[in-house]
């Protein structure tokens, strides 16, 4: 059974985010299948565009906040004015009290490797100089509790795949679960929820189902969260980086298994593995066995 208790979880049967195609399979025989539905989002802060991004436009203002903030445009402490969205138009607008100006960190942007053009400023780098996350433990209680939980909770990915998912939990209730076509739009729209909602970091830990990056581990580092975890796999910069902020990191968490490559001392060894089931095909993400 799916958790119940989300704040903001999947809702697959939104007619806005999926469409029915007509198609063949493999032996030619006549099929229709679910897809999900990208469309362009241009985010401005004040008057100045920002970015377009393909994303599936379900939380356009909490995906607009957090990107700001991950890409370090918009600081914790600003003071947030207005959030407008034009459907049509396809366009968000955040205002700020504080005046922006932005065309040279623009200029500094750098092409990553992740889904739906995500991208990183090189001065990013710079938030994991000075960086203490909290020494808040991990249990292993609550990591099988929880990517079981995830894993069994009715999502877009489950009605129609091509979408990546990410979840702000404690301990081991899941709070917030965002989808995306992108796993950076999804992360970005957990960050703005946060700073909207006025969202503690120190106890959290977030999960994804796309690969540990060093995009991913800078935008969790940035979110001032101390425990990523993903059922995929590791990148050798993630790692890294992980490690130089002291983030605890893990990966290929799937039914008993897991790696855990960075910020060890916060991992609890509390379960009994006897206790633990394995991952049922039903419920198995892509690339279940090989996702490197």
């Amino acid at each position: 059974m799916a958790d119940d208790n989300y704040l903001i979880r999947p809702d697959p049967n939104d007619p806005r985010l999926t469409e029915r195609v007509r198609g063949v399979d493999h032996t030619g025989a006549e099929i229709e299948t679910v897809v999900t539905v990208e469309r362009p989002l241009t985010i401005f802060l004040n008057a100045q565009e920002i970015v377009t991004a393909m994303t599936i436009a379900d939380y356009p203002d909490y995906l607009a906040i957090g990107y700001l903030l991950n890409q370090n445009m918009l600081q914790p402490d600003d003071i947030v004015t207005g959030v407008d969205y034009d459907e049509e138009l396809s366009i968000v607008v955040v205002r700020t009290e504080r005046e922006t100006d932005y065309e040279e960190k623009l200029k500094k942007k750098v092409q990553t490797s992740g889904c739906a053009q995500g991208t990183v400023f090189g001065d990013l780098m710079e938030a994991l100089e000075n960086v203490t996350l909290p020494a808040t433990p991990l249990r292993t209680s609550w990591l099988y509790a929880l990517t079981h939980k995830i894993n069994t909770t009715p999502s877009l990915y489950l009605e129609a795949g091509a979408i990546h998912g990410c979840v702000l939990a404690q301990e081991d209730r899941p709070l917030v679960y965002m989808e995306d076509v992108g796993r950076h739009n999804a992360v970005d729209k957990i960050a703005g929820w946060m700073f909207r909602e006025k969202v503690p970091a120190h106890d959290k830990i977030f999960y994804t189902t796309g690969r540990l990056t060093s995009e991913m581990v800078i935008k969790t580092v940035r979110m001032g969260i101390p425990i990523l975890v993903s059922r995929s796999g590791f990148t050798a910069w993630g790692v890294e980086l992980a490690r130089k902020a002291n983030l605890t990191l893990v990966g290929r968490a799937r039914g008993k298994r897991f790696t855990a490559l960075s910020g060890l001392d916060r991992i609890v060894f509390d379960q009994d593995l006897s206790f633990v089931e394995e991952e049922s095909a039903k419920h198995r993400r892509k690339a279940a066995m090989h996702e490197d």
